[in-house]
């Protein structure tokens, strides 16, 4: 069952905490009724992901260094970052279990699309206090994702001490028996990240 959007329009992202966040183009909301509708939408960001990045379903593109794709991943405890991590998963053809990698920091996932084979790397920044560490840790499993050519899924990236370039964002909020999601698409012509639809 494909989540079902209740409102599609544009407005400006206030700015949040500390951290100056790349200036957004629109923000696409959607109400997610559970586990499977959230599953749903990680299946579908992975389809628009595609268009990002080598071999499979992502590639280098002209003479600019490839980055991998990147997708944020904000929300409270149980919002459902990682039941949307499991989606993305399923969407890039991944078989092995999803779990959230809080005690192991990172997950690396590999698996066989329409297109070719893919991979993921799941980041959790819970566990680190410190921006130094949380910077160090993306910036090594960003070159990992970037040899494996996969897409970089990072939950709590508010522990980072900048705000990546390109990347997409997902926020989750609780309300009621289900969710809300924020997806924000880098502007068209950001550094590493394709355009949204329609750009």
């Amino acid at each position: 069952m494909q989540p079902k959007s209740v409102l599609n329009q544009a407005f400006e992202r206030p700015k949040e905490g500390p951290k100056e966040r790349p200036k957004e183009g629109s923000i696409e909301r959607l109400w997610l009724a559970d586990a499977a509708g959230t599953a749903a939408l990680g299946q579908r960001l992975a389809r628009e992901l595609a268009g990002a990045g080598p071999g499979g379903p992502w590639g280098p593109r002209g003479p600019a260094p490839w980055q991998p794709p990147i997708l944020l991943l904000s929300g409270g405890l149980g919002a459902g970052k990682t039941c949307l991590v499991q989606g993305l998963a399923a969407g890039l053809g991944i078989n092995e279990a999803i779990t959230s990698p809080t005690f192991a920091l990172a997950q690396h996932y590999q698996g066989q699309g329409s297109a070719g084979p893919t991979a993921l790397v799941h980041l959790d920044l819970y566990r680190l206090e410190l921006a130094a560490a949380a910077d160090d840790l993306f910036a090594q499993e960003e070159e990992e994702a970037t040899a494996l050519g996969a897409l970089l899924a990072v939950e709590w990236p508010e522990r980072l001490g900048f705000w990546p370039q390109g990347a997409w964002q997902v926020e989750l909020q609780l309300e009621g028996e289900g969710r809300l999601a924020l997806i924000t698409r880098p502007q068209e012509g950001s550094p590493g990240g394709p355009p949204g639809p329609g750009a």
